[in-house]
């Protein structure tokens, strides 16, 4: 890592009836701007490690890319947290565009809810995957135990991909979006298939989040928190299973629960 992702701050800390001064450790806010084809595109905050895969997966989500491929080529200055992209292509997407409510006519009642590039990049899962209850919580569990920079600081948001609830990459960042893009970065830089993977997320699974998860293309995500009713709606829609309040042996099924079954070997 070229950067620090946390930092040493003095605080005052109240504990057992007492002020006492101490250190504590923090998460690392870091400002990343992307230049594609020489055009400022976007300015995101971020936790500064991974940023490659920041890259390429904000972009592929964007809609700018779908792969690495589109890329002529890229270079990232750690130093000053500024990305540089050149497409083989004209940049398809403008800001204008993305920032733009689609209005749909189709079976799906969530829909019109979505933004031009939504549209374009979030995917319905057509995945035959089918989980165990107990393999939900060990997912859950994973993510939970591997979070180093979050047991250093509690300041960053946690996601991981399984396959066959096997870990294949986590990531941590400070904002809950670019924890999954690094994800989605990741398996465009290595090519990693995900038809048939699981998203395990620290944070409630809003309607952003269950999009980020279908741009990636799994069809299962997990939480340890709620879900809205439009990220409900969304997931429903784009033929994915939500779980949330995974908490000890518990959990909720809020959309597509034929995927989770007792008994599977």
């Amino acid at each position: 890592m070229a950067k620090n992702v946390t930092s040493r701050q003095k605080i005052t800390k109240y504990i057992d009836g007492k002020l006492i001064e101490k250190s504590d450790e923090m998460a690392v806010e870091f400002p990343f701007t992307i230049y594609v084809n020489g055009e400022e595109f976007a300015t995101m905050v971020c936790t500064p490690y991974h940023l490659d895969e920041l890259l390429l997966g904000f972009l592929a989500s964007e809609g700018v890319i779908r792969s690495r491929d589109d890329m002529e080529d890229y270079h990232i200055d750690e130093g000053k947290g500024f990305g540089y992209v050149t497409l083989r292509h004209h940049n398809p997407v403008s800001q204008r565009e993305a920032g733009k409510r689609f209005i749909g006519s189709c079976c799906g009642k969530s829909r019109q809810f979505y933004y031009q590039v939504d549209v374009k990049t979030a995917k319905t899962s057509y995945t035959n995957i089918c989980i165990t209850p107990e393999q939900c919580i060990k997912m859950m569990e994973g993510l939970q135990e591997g979070s180093d920079l979050f047991k250093q600081t509690g300041g960053v948001h946690n996601a991981a991909l399984y396959h066959d609830s096997v870990l294949i990459a986590a990531r941590s960042d400070i904002g809950r979006h670019n924890a999954l893009d690094k994800l989605l970065g990741y398996c465009l830089i290595h090519h990693i298939p995900v038809r048939d993977g699981v998203i395990a997320f620290s944070g409630r699974i809003s309607s952003e989040v269950l999009l980020k998860a279908a741009k990636i293309g799994v069809g299962v995500i997990l939480s340890k928190s709620a879900p809205t009713d439009l990220a409900i709606e969304l997931a429903d829609d784009l033929n994915i299973t939500a779980i949330g309040f995974i908490r000890g042996e518990s959990f909720n099924i809020y959309s597509h629960p034929e995927r989770v079954r007792e008994g599977i070997k």
